[in-house]
């Protein structure tokens, strides 16, 4: 005699903060689950506060007024489905990370993560505390075991639930995006099925919050580690899949299957999803940016066009007597291809007037970098004042790489609100530019189709163009040996001797890693930009300012 079971998965994106928002999305799920006549209808963790709420959610206001909206949520979805959503619960005076099982109006069951991350982006020990080994829940005559996002990645929890009675596992996740992600969560919930021999369903959200990007990517996986169901990356979708319960037990009937794209893609959909979020969560509407003619301005502008359309994106040319023709030029040609609007505004009076106001300060002085600064601080002033008479977000452009080694003016180019390509190193910017030029997806870009950035725009050599002639390097070495050692010193947290081993001079590897840590005071000061990596500057990613230690390998 077989057995069915139907789980509704709702891969959505939540608001951190938006309790009423968030719960009303999982009602619809609900809803979309009671049509279907599902048995149980699951959420993603932590989706009634939105993930990562960081130290929002030690809040006692904020904790209380959360698990009140569950609760709530749980009475208006007495008749029908069991619904399973991550949230906070207090007991005494611990605060944990919970999942709730509520069933006839109330909440019936509450899962406590045990196994906290403490790494990358995540601080849950810090805000959290581990709650116990637990056994499986009830949904009907049916046992559910739910390790929570961290707890699916250790052997004890499942093994628990599977020596306690569950049936099967339901790992509700806030897992972030990096390259590789994907791979990373597959090989973890295959061990977890080969150990256990019980079918798993990974159900992670999607969404921009911050620096960080969810990515869904939710899978159904059978004894022995076959896929049976695989729901699209970034895209908030409802979903039903059945379990069929036989003479061998519990296995997944083969359900909707979508291939996921390549990483670049991947990236690129990321940096729209990440600026596209962070407007609409922030009620921005518009946003504004210098276009130089350079390719990190260029691949900006797209972006920001693919998030929100042409029509909400200013393009703002400001040139000074160093920038070339064909800088104007291209910087007119990307706006036009891309259909925004551009204006042209010449920052020369307004640094006659400053070279003036501080010429009796530095007579007899020779210009140096001052003086380039100040061209790249004017540039920042008139942004901001139009950001402001606008209401338009000034979006900042330095790509990882001039993060990286503070090749950019603080309260200058760096002024700005978000910065989409600031975990993208300069040689990617070049690839995703290509990439954009030749690939257009309609159910996620807003912008046209076609040659967005001109090919001469990605040829040209960098240039800040501050002084005449002036190229990225002859103060930097070139980009692929610049960003061989950041890759080196940052993403893989390596040493000097190991940029050596891999073929790179020690000079550059000594002044590159000078630059980086002269320059942790800047991004101190940065905007936020979409995460793409594990060595992301934030949250991944904490030096100190002060630091005189240099590493002598």
């Amino acid at each position: 005699m077989t057995t069915r079971f139907r789980v509704t998965l709702a891969q959505l994106n939540p608001t951190v903060g938006d309790l009423a928002g968030n719960a009303a999305l999982a009602r619809d799920a609900w809803e979309q689950g009671r049509a279907a006549e599902a048995d149980l209808v699951a959420l993603p963790e932590m989706f009634i506060t939105g993930y990562n709420a960081q130290d929002l959610v030690m809040k006692p206001a904020f904790y209380t007024d959360a698990i009140q909206t569950v609760r709530a949520l749980a009475a208006k979805c007495a008749d029908g489905p069991a619904l399973a959503i991550g949230g906070p619960w207090v007991e005494g005076t611990e605060l944990f990370n919970a999942y709730f099982i509520c069933k006839g109006g109330k909440i019936a069951s509450t899962v406590l993560k045990h196994h906290l991350p403490n790494e990358t982006v995540f601080d849950e020990v810090r805000i959290f505390d581990s709650g116990p080994l637990g056994g499986p829940y009830s949904v009907g005559n049916t046992r559910i075991g739910s390790p929570i996002c961290e707890d699916a990645w250790h052997e004890d929890v499942a093994e628990t639930l599977a020596e306690t009675g569950a049936e099967f596992l339901l790992v509700p996740n806030g897992s972030p995006y990096y390259h590789g992600k994907y791979e990373t969560r597959l090989n973890h919930m295959v061990a977890r099925v080969v150990e256990t021999g019980l079918p798993l369903i990974y159900l992670n959200m999607v969404g921009g919050q911050d620096d960080q990007v969810f990515d869904g990517g939710s899978f159904v996986l059978n004894p022995g580690g076959q896929i049976a169901v695989q729901l699209p990356v970034f895209d908030a979708i409802v979903a039903h899949v059945d379990l069929e319960r036989g003479d061998d037990g519990w296995r997944c009937l083969p359900g909707p299957f979508t291939h996921h794209p390549d990483s670049l893609e991947q990236d690129y959909r990321v940096m729209v999803t990440a600026l596209r979020d962070y407007l609409r969560k922030t009620g921005f509407k518009k946003v504004l940016l210098g276009l130089s003619g350079g390719i990190d301005s260029a691949i900006v502008a797209t972006i920001a066009v693919d998030a929100i359309g042409a029509e909400n994106v200013r393009c703002v040319m400001l040139p000074s007597e160093y920038t070339s023709q064909a800088s104007l030029d291209d910087a007119k040609a990307v706006a036009e291809a891309l259909g925004c609007r551009y204006d042209y505004v010449p920052i020369s009076e307004g640094r006659a007037a400053i070279t003036n106001t501080l010429a009796p300060l530095f007579e007899g002085l020779k210009p140096d970098l001052t003086e380039e600064n100040i061209q790249s601080r004017l540039r920042g002033l008139l942004l901001m004042a139009m950001s402001n008479k606008f209401g338009e977000m000034l979006l900042t452009t330095g790509n990882k790489s001039e993060v990286a080694v503070g090749y950019a003016t603080i309260y200058g180019d760096m002024a700005g609100g978000y910065n989409p390509i600031k975990d993208m190193y300069k040689t990617r910017v070049f690839a995703a530019c290509r990439w954009r030029n030749a690939n257009h997806r309609d159910d996620w870009m807003m912008g046209p189709a076609g040659e967005v950035i001109p090919p001469r725009v990605i040829d040209k050599p960098p240039s800040a163009e501050l002084r005449e002639d002036q190229k990225d390097s002859d103060s930097l070495p070139d980009y692929p040996v610049l960003d061989g050692i950041l890759e080196i010193l940052i993403d893989r947290d390596g040493s000097i001797a190991d940029c050596v081993a891999a073929g790179y001079d020690r000079a550059d590897a000594k002044q590159v890693e000078h630059l980086i840590y002269i320059s942790e005071y800047k991004r101190f000061q940065s905007a936020p930009g979409a995460r793409l990596s594990k060595g992301a500057f934030w949250l991944d990613r904490r030096y100190p300012m002060v630091n005189r230690w240099r590493d002598e390998s």
